[in-house]
């Protein structure tokens, strides 16, 4: 493993762990050279699936891409890389459950989305905003008023 510091390629892995749902590791690592530590997860390889685009491309899926996203949507959230991660793990499990060669990316931002707004509402609007493409204010106020009105649903419920 590269030392994301300072390149060294020789590191001792401190610790190790199993994750909950038992199909990732993650490694406490530390660098031989600069002493700094890090942490590094390793998955279980599935078999291929691709990610049918919106305008029709193909491309290898990638959850690197899903946590990106998310990233983005929790910037400044109080949404801890864990459960940022957690929602990855949710996403790609339930994808490769339901699906077996190809997917649409509609599904899996549809996947993010309900998992987000469960989590943040902030992050759920941010990821809805860029994933849905608005095209002005009013369908970004239609999208809030849906949300809202499922929270004042849920909370009589």
């Amino acid at each position: 493993m590269k030392c994301p510091f300072c390149g060294y390629k020789k590191d001792k892995v401190m610790d190790s762990r199993l994750s909950r749902d038992g199909k990732s590791i993650r490694r406490r690592r530390e660098c031989l050279k600069c002493k700094k530590r890090y942490t590094t997860h390793e998955y279980l390889e599935e078999t291929s699936l691709l990610v049918i685009k919106k305008d029709g491309r193909r491309a290898q899926f990638d959850r690197k891409k899903i946590l990106s996203g998310i990233i983005k949507a929790c910037e400044k959230r109080p949404v801890s890389l864990e459960r940022m991660e957690a929602i990855v793990t949710s996403v790609e499990r339930s994808i490769y459950k339901d699906f077996d060669k190809e997917v649409s990316s509609r599904v899996i931002g549809e996947f993010v989305m309900e998992r987000l707004a469960k989590l943040d509402d902030v992050a759920y609007v941010r990821f809805a905003s860029v994933y849905r493409q608005f095209k002005d204010v009013n369908q970004f106020m239609k999208e809030l008023k849906g949300m809202l009105g499922k929270r004042s649903h849920n909370r009589r419920s």
